[in-house]
């Protein structure tokens, strides 16, 4: 007799997609989830003995289904792609797609704010609330964020950025009031959900893309008001492994400017785009020498490796902020001629 497959948890069926995807796909699917769900992801895959085809079959398939059915509910809403679904796949298999969905997958808050103009919404919010205005920076693209951002008088700037970064969750009532005033000001129309946003995380995306002058001018304000917040969202406005985003003057000039022991921690650990990079900028004997000395290492702790780094990033923003390297980000005056 044949015995039955048990039916599989959400982490085994990621785990299964993952390991057909491929590793080069899985990777890049990696970079857009959290430290603990690739955690998670990771122990699922190593557990993972062996796929059996009719699982691997099965778990595609419903990962196409569940692709298209939000294809359809972006395009024409959840009417819409039930509709569809029921033709293709039957009125109980579209419910059930249609359930999970609007359960977990629903459409983003604001989802019609992010396909009009950055300039057209300033005009609708530069006189609301900080609050209001934080809120839906927060659900808005990094890049209209950026450009309402620098929009706003210097002096709502870094009141605006501390409430994105503190922000947690807030109501849904609060949300849709918000989302209809705008929605009714911007005719036009959008689906709804409960997504959580703001936070350091996405002031920093923010902060990314907006001119150096206003960058500084929201971090020296939240210095005075805020210390640990402006260290906090500093810490992750440049990150070690964005040293590939530096020219090759610049990075022979922090590599001149770090320790050694710090470089080579900082290298046990690194991607080999970084590696290359930076091998590439030392001399032929100093990059044999660090190659060298990085194999009788040994095995090095976590935590020694994370702070090595951290203190790179630190030399990089005093020379950053001393004018003797650029680091490329958005607005005009970082356009090096």
């Amino acid at each position: 007799m044949v015995q039955a497959h048990k039916e599989l948890s959400g982490r085994q069926k990621a785990a299964i997609l993952l390991i057909s995807l491929g590793p080069e796909i899985s990777a890049q699917i990696f970079k857009h989830l959290r430290e603990e769900e690739i955690e998670q992801l990771t122990l699922e895959i190593a557990n993972v003995r062996k796929v059996d085809f009719e699982e691997k079959d099965k778990v595609l398939t419903e990962f196409h289904q569940i692709c298209l059915a939000q294809e359809y509910i972006s395009e024409g809403g959840i009417a819409y792609a039930k509709e569809i679904l029921e033709k293709a796949l039957g009125n109980q298999k579209a419910l059930e797609i249609i359930n999970r969905l609007t359960a977990t997958l629903q459409v983003r808050p604001f989802d019609f704010a992010r396909k009009a103009d950055a300039m057209q919404i300033f005009n609708f919010i530069q006189n609301e609330h900080p609050q209001t205005i934080a809120l839906i920076l927060s659900y808005l693209e990094p890049e209209q964020a950026s450009v309402i951002l620098s929009s706003l008088p210097q002096e709502r700037q870094a009141d605006v950025a501390k409430r994105i970064a503190l922000m947690e969750s807030t109501s849904p009532e609060v949300i849709n009031q918000i989302e209809q005033i705008l929605e009714q000001k911007l005719s036009t129309t959008t689906l709804q959900d409960l997504t959580q946003a703001g936070g350091i995380e996405s002031i920093v995306q923010i902060l990314n893309g907006v001119d150096r002058g206003t960058e500084r001018t929201i971090l020296d304000a939240l210095e005075i008001q805020d210390p640990e917040l402006a260290e906090a969202i500093k810490k992750r406005m440049f990150v070690f492994e964005d040293i590939v985003l530096l020219d090759n003057r610049s990075i022979q000039r922090v590599i001149r400017d770090c320790e050694n022991e710090d470089l080579m921690l900082a290298l046990k650990v690194a991607s080999e785009e970084v590696k290359n990079v930076l091998f590439n900028n030392m001399s032929k004997r100093m990059a044999e020498s660090f190659k060298e000395e990085m194999e009788f290492m040994g095995p090095v702790r976590l935590r020694d490796v994370e702070e090595a780094q951290t203190r790179i990033v630190g030399v990089i923003r005093r020379l950053e902020e001393a004018g003797e390297i650029i680091i490329a980000r958005g607005g005009g005056d970082d356009i090096i001629v």
